[in-house]
């Protein structure tokens, strides 16, 4: 495991925690990680070994108000004064960071989850030094805006990240993250995993729905930009059979990007690399990343 740096938030100087793996030989491109909501950065260092492996620097930043990205102003679960902004704005900047310091590297973003819906509104907010983006476990925000009203009007959801567990074994209250049970529990004990967020953290990412569905600013995205959307047809963010996840997809390709893929793992749920076939989503991820090194 690398030992966490630290990254100055430019919005509020925030200390943010960062891990890096170094490429194993010759470096041949930088995969930004983007974590999702309640969880932190070096809990893919299975995941992230893995694109070491293949020659990636592989570099991210635990999400403020997560991991170790917290202060007195910016507690554990909130984003603090400067809100969503301030989690699209560290992203962009962290982007920005990795660009520089590997000039001459083509950059990629892996963004789980939350983070891939922090990176639909890096995307939409003007240039990126990205080479390619992974979006994992991502959705439409206007289609989740639907799924968590229909999870708050079921009364056998769960609070918080569990009602999500609607429809699956109720074991732990988080099996819809994983069919592997040993990852479902490593989850659950990790201090760092599943806690409360304060209202205005998913609330303030949702509140963007509209932004990221502007044909307008769609449009501004670079239209080579190779996108690769992965999810399971069983994640409940992707909605049943991942319909908001594949309407996702045909959005960005209705906004004239070119190279847009989309790949629904058949039983998989929402976290696809500690699913029980992670070993062919990295293979696969890995295969992408590989064919856009030449830009």
């Amino acid at each position: 495991m690398p030992s966490p740096a630290r990254f100055t938030s430019p919005t509020d100087g925030l200390e943010l925690a960062t891990w890096t793996w170094a490429a194993e030989g010759a470096p041949r491109g930088v995969v930004q990680l983007v974590h999702g909501l309640a969880e932190h950065t070096d809990r893919y260092d299975r995941f992230a070994r893995a694109l070491v492996a293949a020659g990636f620097v592989v570099s991210g930043a635990d999400t403020r108000g997560h991991g170790g990205s917290v202060s007195d102003a910016v507690p554990l679960g909130g984003f603090g004064e400067p809100g969503a902004e301030g989690f699209f704005a560290d992203t962009a900047a962290y982007a920005e960071h990795l660009a520089a310091e590997h000039p001459g590297l083509p950059l990629f973003a892996f963004a789980h989850s939350l983070g891939s819906m922090c990176l639909q509104n890096v995307l939409v907010a003007g240039p990126v030094p990205y080479a390619g983006v992974v979006l994992s476990g991502s959705t439409t925000l206007d289609g989740l805006v639907g799924v968590v009203q229909g999870l708050a009007a079921d009364p056998d959801a769960g609070e918080g990240l569990a009602g999500f567990n609607a429809g699956f074994e109720p074991r732990t209250g988080f099996e819809w993250l994983s069919r592997d049970a040993a990852e479902v529990d490593a989850y659950v004990a990790d201090p760092l995993c599943g806690f409360a967020t304060e209202d205005a953290v998913i609330g303030g990412v949702l509140a963007t729905a509209g932004r990221t569905a502007d044909p307008a600013a769609l449009g501004r995205i670079r239209p080579d930009l190779p996108l690769l959307l992965v999810s399971g047809d069983r994640d409940p963010v992707g909605g049943p059979g991942g319909a908001n996840v594949t309407a996702l997809a045909e959005r960005y390709r209705a906004a004239g990007l070119r190279a847009v893929e989309l790949r629904l793992y058949p039983g998989a749920r929402h976290e696809l690399v500690n699913e029980t076939n992670r070993d062919e989503v990295t293979a696969d991820v890995v295969t992408w990343l590989e064919a856009h090194l030449a830009g």
